[in-house]
């Protein structure tokens, strides 16, 4: 299997993008000529607002905080579960893959799961190229894959960022990622807003906003993307309480960066919020689970020989002739 890693990425390689060809017994090398002569514009997503909610120079500093850590994998259980299931979904396709584009790819957590499975070698090589997901720096039709995990809920304009997607895939070439859904921490989410409700009296987001699945098929149908699948799944993970769940999500890096949110908690307030957590969510055994809903997306770029639906009026068969069916299988009974 070959491999080319490019996205963001962050210090020590929490969350770039990977530029990685794939399904091939050999290796591959970045082609020349490959990256595109055009780059963002300076402060590109950095700006506050309706349509920008998110930090993003904020984010990067919690990145590179979390990848700077005496034990910086140890928060990695979910992005490798999640890599593992994408990986899957790459295997499941009957199809080579000589050049695919990883977005977010971090430290591998989809490579990683394709290393053992498919390629001679003990590690998949990546080039690794700083970027942004909304000016992907690469030319159309470049790419015959492009997968990404849980990387762009962080991205202030989504929209784009599928279109870019669509932009550097090559005709007939497939995206596979997945992102958190909206129901992800609902167990903190609430926890926390009844505890400022009861101490302070008002309550700011704590935890940032995510995509609803009603939209995700609309994005990508929007951005040129045919052929959808868009499915939902949830992995809840036990803690010890709320204190241990937010300390892993600062180790994942995925602390909330939104501009509205609020800089600073009351201990009182904290405090409240774990004993609710515990009261309204807890388990038998005194631990408290932490949710997670992955939307898991699959999109195609067109292409001619791709099967087209047909036209209409071209149907030979009635469906009230359907209805016939069934005297016919009461006869054959007898």
């Amino acid at each position: 299997m070959a491999a080319v890693a490019v996205g963001t990425r962050w210090l020590a390689g929490s969350g770039f993008l990977g530029l990685w060809g794939c399904g091939c017994r050999r290796l591959w090398a970045l082609p020349a000529g490959l990256a595109a002569a055009a780059s963002p514009p300076p402060g590109a997503s950095s700006g506050s607002g309706a349509l920008s909610p998110f930090d993003r120079r904020l984010k990067r500093k919690q990145k590179n905080w979390a990848a700077l850590q005496a034990e910086p994998g140890k928060c990695d259980y979910l992005r490798e579960e999640v890599g593992g299931r994408i990986a899957d979904r790459v295997f499941d396709i009957p199809r080579t893959f000589p050049l695919a584009l990883d977005v977010g790819s971090g430290r591998g957590y989809i490579a990683q799961h394709l290393t053992k499975k498919n390629a001679v070698e003990s590690e998949v090589p990546t080039v690794s190229v700083v970027a942004d997901e909304e000016f992907l720096p690469f030319k159309e039709d470049t790419f015959d894959l492009v997968v990404s995990s849980l990387s762009l809920h962080w991205v202030n304009d989504l929209p784009k960022a599928f279109r870019e997607i669509h932009q550097v895939l090559k005709p007939d070439g497939v995206f596979i990622g997945a992102m958190f859904g909206g129901d992800t921490l609902y167990e903190l989410r609430c926890s926390l807003q009844l505890a400022e409700l009861e101490r302070e009296g008002g309550f700011s987001p704590h935890v940032s906003p995510f995509t609803a699945v009603s939209d995700l098929g609309h994005l990508l149908s929007r951005a040129g993307f045919n052929t959808l699948t868009v499915d939902t799944d949830e992995i809840q993970v036990n803690y010890p309480g709320l204190f241990e769940v937010m300390e892993d999500l600062q180790g994942m890096g995925e602390s909330n960066c939104s501009w509205n949110r609020k800089p600073l908690l009351h201990r009182d307030t904290m405090l409240a919020a774990a004993a609710i957590y515990q009261e309204m969510y807890g388990n038998s055994d005194g631990s408290v689970p932490a949710t997670f809903q992955i939307f898991y997306m699959i999109g195609w770029k067109f292409h001619e020989s791709q099967a087209k639906p047909a036209k209409r009026g071209s149907a030979t068969v009635s469906f009230g002739d359907l209805s016939k069916l069934g005297g016919f299988v009461s006869r054959e009974k007898k």
